[in-house]
């Protein structure tokens, strides 16, 4: 069981991603979409998304003291990466979509770029160190 400061931080962290993606998302689909198509769209987007992660996760790590270290680094990352799963699937179901459309989409190049950038996301907290 991870302690507490790992929970928090990955708590926190999925917020911070589901929240950028959420809103960059709706931007991606109403505006980039129409103009540029799905796969521009997602290459353009998931830098973005995935430079406020780093800053994120640099932050969430002091503030939550999280232990240097492989392990608890990738605790944080692997369970807000499966919070951003599971709600990117209750998202999905909110506009009709079952669970089984929402794997079928990750098959995509736009879902398998998508896919790519959450894993970079759920290993960036390795990245950092508690100074920044």
């Amino acid at each position: 069981m991870p302690s507490r400061p790992i929970l928090a931080a990955a708590v926190a962290y999925f917020a911070v991603a589901f929240g950028a993606g959420f809103v960059l998302g709706a931007l991606r689909e109403i505006v980039v979409v129409p103009r540029l198509g799905g796969l521009a769209a997602v290459a353009l987007e998931a830098p973005i998304i995935l430079v406020i992660c780093r800053v994120a996760a640099g932050a969430l790590v002091r503030r939550f003291a999280v232990p240097a270290g492989i392990a608890p680094r990738l605790a944080m990352g692997g369970i807000a990466f499966g919070l951003l799963q599971i709600a990117e699937i209750a998202l999905a179901a909110s506009f009709g979509a079952r669970p089984a459309d929402y794997v079928g989409d990750l098959l995509t190049a736009e879902g398998a770029l998508g896919l790519a950038a959450q894993v970079v996301f759920a290993v960036l907290p390795v990245a950092v160190d508690r100074r920044g």
